[in-house]
């Protein structure tokens, strides 16, 4: 199958509607990724350790879930595109808030901020990208989707290679913030989904449906939530797995190449540009065959494929050698997630699916959110601060619990989404 003929089976508006979704978690992906590749100038500008610093990605991925609760009780209410619209505004305008944090505590102050807003977007975007979609070819937009979070960081990746070794301003010109400013933006984004973007079928379906009667009350959705309880605690447990093989593989996978490898800004993002590539195509790819051999089967084998893998993106001594693990590893880890917005929109429950997915995705960033943190302390205290053999302990034990727990769950490929 052609890779753009799917594309062409859209109609105008199907093609307007996931482009904005995919291009809102782009920017959002984007926006956090700036800091990855910073964390060493920013625990310089405050004079702080790069485990403390490790603490701003902490607090970001913890208060994404209050961002999950709070935009999706609001796209089940007025909608899933204005309150896209106004995600968007929000994680763009508290990047920019980052950029011109006086201290270190005013810092993390904003990442909290920025977290809630960047949980929001990915159970709002998946909605109205999928519900807007037709049946077939689900999980190839599944997987293009979700790699917009890889698309980000390639993005972020890319600006860092080619900007910051140019920037050597100081106070509130210094690199990394002129960096974070760019963090604005995204905010344009919000006139094209205003003048291109309809809302979600399902959801207007929904409304004509209600006849004038309140929809998605606040007591409504969460008896739905309590209802399917066990599915949620369960789709939480699989994304705490799953976020900590992505972020374990990401968050200081910058750090570890300019540390342990030695490798300089420019190779660094060179280096993390083949990996976000192979991430790139493993969305697509694993998205694609989902279709064919399921969506449990799909995350399954990217996961296990990813441990032998391991000696190779590790231990690697080459930029060569490096940047061709990365490739395989992401390859393998964003395989695994290119499955993840089909396979939870579909187990999601229609009433709630706005909010069901993206909440027990963003719980999931709660319960993994100090894993940075905890690799750069354990790398500290028991690797004489090598990060090498930390990371390759996370890729080996999340691997195997994201394979053993989804095997545990059940497949509803092809399950009808165009309803709520």
């Amino acid at each position: 199958m052609p890779l753009l003929q799917p594309f062409r089976s859209l109609t105008s508006m199907q093609r307007r509607a996931f482009t904005a979704c995919f291009l809102g978690w782009t920017l959002d992906a984007f926006d956090f990724f700036i800091l990855t590749y910073c964390l060493d100038s920013v625990a310089s500008a405050y004079h702080v350790n790069l485990e403390t610093v490790a603490y701003s990605l902490t607090w970001t991925l913890c208060m994404r879930p209050v961002g999950a609760l709070l935009f999706g009780l609001l796209a089940e209410r007025f909608g899933r595109r204005p309150t896209l619209m106004l995600n968007i505004i929000c994680f763009s305008v508290f990047e920019v808030a980052s950029a011109f944090a006086p201290t270190f505590h005013i810092f993390l102050i904003t990442r909290a901020l920025f977290g809630i807003a960047m949980g929001g977007e990915w159970g709002v975007g998946a909605a109205l990208a999928l519900e807007t979609l037709p049946n077939n070819n689900r999980g190839f937009f599944s997987g293009i989707l979700q790699e917009g979070y890889v698309t980000g960081n390639l993005l972020a990746a890319a600006v860092y290679g080619l900007v910051f070794p140019h920037l050597h301003g100081h106070g509130y010109l210094s690199n990394w913030r002129v960096l974070f400013l760019l963090g604005a933006l995204p905010s344009l984004l919000v006139f094209y989904i205003r003048s291109g973007v309809e809302e979600s079928p399902a959801w207007e379906a929904s409304r004509r449906k209600s006849l004038g009667a309140t929809p998605h009350s606040l007591g409504s959705t969460f008896r739905q939530i309590v209802a399917h309880l066990p599915l949620f605690l369960f789709l939480t447990l699989l994304m705490t797995f799953l976020l900590s093989f992505s972020h374990g593989t990401q968050d200081l996978y910058p750090t570890f190449l300019k540390h342990d490898h030695h490798l300089t800004p420019q190779t660094t993002s060179v280096v993390a540009i083949v990996g976000n590539i192979g991430a790139l195509l493993g969305g697509i790819c694993c998205g694609t065959l989902s279709e064919r051999f399921g969506r449990r089967r799909t995350i399954i084998i990217a996961a296990l494929l990813a441990i032998p893998v391991i000696p190779l993106w590790a231990w690697s001594h080459t930029a060569v050698m490096l940047a061709l693990g990365g490739f395989a590893m992401q390859f393998m880890v964003q395989g695994a997630w290119g499955v993840i917005p089909v396979h939870l929109n579909e187990l999601a429950p229609a009433q709630v699916r706005a909010l069901f997915p993206g909440l027990a995705y963003q719980l999931g960033n709660l319960l993994s959110s100090q894993n940075s943190h905890f690799q750069a302390l354990f790398a500290a205290r028991f690797f004489g601060g090598r990060l090498t053999p930390i990371m390759a302990l996370t890729v080996l034990f999340v691997a195997l619990t994201v394979a053993l727990t989804t095997g545990l769950g059940r497949e509803a490929k092809g399950a009808d989404l165009s309803s709520v």
